[in-house]
C-alpha cells in the first residue's frame, strides 16, 4: 500500500514546489530546470537520469518509439500509455508536462552538438525535407512568416540553433514570440508579435498581413505556442547537425566582399 501511494505523493509534492502559470513562449533557463526537477522527481525511477533504461527509447538523445509531436509528448505523460508500464499522471498539469516536455527536447541539444554538420546536405534538408522555406526567408528567397534567417550565424550560436530545432517552444527570441488575440465577435488571430501596447495589438499572421487591433475591440489575448514543430525523433543527430552547420554558414558577406 505504502509503494502504491509513493508515486502520487510524489506528484503532489513536485507541483507543490514547481507550481507554474505559463509555459511554451514564456520557457527560461529557470523553467527547464523545473521541468528537469520534474523530470528526476517522476520520471527518472523507470527512465534513468540519462533518460535510457526502457529499451528502445533514448530521452537524453531525442529518441522515442515512434516520432511524437510536443503535444502528443505531453498527453502521454498526463494519460499514459494502456497497457505498458507507462502510467498517468493525473495530478500533472498540462503546463508542468509541456515543461518536461521541453526539457526533454532541450536534452537532445548537446548529442547532435558534438556532431559535425555538412552545409551541403543541411541545405538540402533545410529546402527540402524540411520545407523551412514556407515560414522562412534565405537571400530575399522564402516567406515572412517566420524569422529571416539570412543572417542567422551571425546572431545564434550552434547549440542555440539545435535547441530550436529540437524543442523550438523552450526559448523565443523576445522579437519572434507568437501571439493570439480573440475579437468580440469571437474571431481569433494568430501571428507573430510585431507590437503591443496599453491600446492597441499588431500581428504579422499565417498569411503574412498585418493585422492592428484596438484592444477595446478584443475579448482576449496572450501569448501562443510557437509554430514551428520540433524536429522529432524522425531526424537523426546527424541530420540537426547538418541543418545547423548549414544555418550557421549564413552571415553576413564579408566586407569587400561581393553580396
Amino acid at each position: 500500500m505504502r509503494k502504491a501511494l509513493l508515486p502520487a505523493a510524489l506528484t503532489l509534492a513536485t507541483l507543490l514546489v514547481y507550481p507554474l502559470t505559463s509555459f511554451g513562449q514564456h520557457a527560461t533557463g529557470a523553467d527547464l530546470f523545473s521541468g528537469e526537477q520534474v523530470y528526476q522527481n517522476l520520471c527518472a525511477n523507470c527512465h534513468g537520469l540519462d533518460g535510457g533504461l526502457v529499451p528502445n527509447v533514448d530521452l537524453g538523445h531525442g529518441v522515442f518509439r515512434q516520432p511524437y509531436t510536443d503535444a502528443q509528448l505531453v498527453t502521454v505523460i498526463l494519460k499514459g500509455i494502456a497497457n505498458t508500464p507507462m502510467p498517468a499522471n493525473p495530478s500533472m498539469s498540462e503546463e508542468q508536462a509541456q515543461l518536461v516536455v521541453d526539457y526533454l527536447r532541450s536534452r537532445a541539444v548537446s548529442s547532435s552538438g558534438e556532431l559535425s554538420g555538412d552545409t551541403l546536405r543541411g541545405r538540402a534538408l533545410f529546402e527540402g525535407r524540411g520545407d523551412c522555406r514556407s515560414c522562412h526567408m534565405v537571400a530575399g528567397t522564402g516567406s515572412p512568416l517566420g524569422p529571416d534567417l539570412s543572417r542567422v550565424g551571425d546572431t545564434r550560436s550552434a547549440a542555440e540553433l539545435t535547441q530550436s530545432l529540437r524543442a523550438p517552444n523552450a526559448l523565443v527570441q523576445p522579437n519572434q514570440r507568437s501571439y493570439s488575440v480573440t475579437t468580440t465577435d469571437g474571431t481569433t488571430v494568430s501571428g507573430r508579435l510585431m507590437n503591443r501596447d496599453a491600446f492597441s495589438v499588431q500581428l504579422l499572421d499565417a498569411n503574412g498581413k498585418l493585422r492592428s487591433f484596438q484592444l477595446s475591440n478584443v475579448r482576449s489575448h496572450r501569448f501562443a505556442d510557437s509554430p514551428m514543430p520540433a524536429l522529432g525523433a524522425d531526424w537523426s543527430d546527424q541530420d540537426i547537425a547538418d541543418v545547423v552547420t548549414y544555418l550557421t554558414s549564413l552571415r553576413a558577406p564579408a566586407q569587400g566582399a561581393k553580396p
